[in-house]
């Protein structure tokens, strides 16, 4: 089977690219979900890193679930239980790989983003989107439910109530209404996505790497922490980040005014 995942790094910024044609990227039945929690191990052990763009070649994003796949769960006796620990084995990874990496991830969206695919996105902090991407909380449509942790997600993207008319309806939205309900920040044209995830990786790897890994972790725990919570991690985190040879560095930059090196 070929790698469905290509992985490929530009100096601080990593691009992970989906290449599986014959599933439109399918997420599951394939090692789809073994190459991702392979890579953000790989990239969250390498301090050099300091973004990372995840896409999809070809014309779509991801078709999120293998629906072919799924006809076996009806045609084999296969009891609920093994369905439930094939879930927490297989899918369920994902976003507890991706969304606790470290490092700032940008999802660059170059078409339709389905099911699991839409979930992607969402465990990404930064969404960009081509002007032919779609989007579509569709798992209602065949008669399942988000078992990729989507219910919690989506809202935390677009709002309860429009993640709920999202899934309730399973109906998919274009790029200009995922622009308008904050579920990408930004729409291109499909020629030029690539270069502006690029052009945004770059500037978030400008920055010293220690302060962006524990910038993206406060963000993340600031979702669920209290505010007392958040600042005592705050205050520990900041005590470390003062003791970076990157702080000092760009301390000294700042006061010889010039342009910080970080390493």
């Amino acid at each position: 089977m070929a790698d469905f995942l290509k992985f490929e790094r530009d100096g601080p910024v990593v691009v992970l690219t989906m290449d599986e044609p014959a599933t439109r990227n399918a997420l599951t039945g394939n090692s789809a979900v073994d190459e991702f929690v392979a890579a953000a191990a790989r990239i969250a052990a390498d301090d050099g890193v300091r973004a990372v763009v995840v896409t999809g070649a070809g014309p779509v994003f991801s078709s999120g679930g293998n629906v072919r796949d799924m006809r076996r769960y009806a045609d084999e006796a296969i009891p609920a239980e093994r369905i439930r620990e094939e879930y927490r084995r297989g899918i369920q990874r994902l976003p507890l790989a991706l969304f606790h990496l470290d490092v700032p991830t940008i999802a660059a969206v170059n078409g339709p983003a389905i099911g699991a695919g839409c979930d992607l996105a969402c465990m990404c902090d930064i969404r960009l989107a081509a002007a032919t991407a779609s989007f579509a909380e569709s798992f209602v449509k065949i008669g399942i439910i988000p078992g990729d942790g989507g219910a919690w997600l989506l809202p935390r993207v677009v709002g309860a109530s429009k993640a709920a008319e999202m899934a309730f309806t399973g109906e998919p939205i274009d790029a200009a209404e995922a622009l308008r309900c904050g579920l990408v920040s930004a729409v291109t044209p499909p020629d030029d996505l690539l270069a502006a995830a690029l052009g945004l990786a770059r500037k978030i790897a400008a920055n010293p790497g220690p302060a962006l890994r524990m910038t993206k972790k406060l963000l993340r725990q600031g979702q669920s922490l209290s505010l007392e919570a958040l600042l005592e991690l705050s205050a520990s985190f900041q005590a470390l980040a003062h003791k970076t040879p990157e702080h000092e560095e760009a301390v000294r930059a700042f006061i010889e005014k010039r342009t910080p090196r970080f390493e």
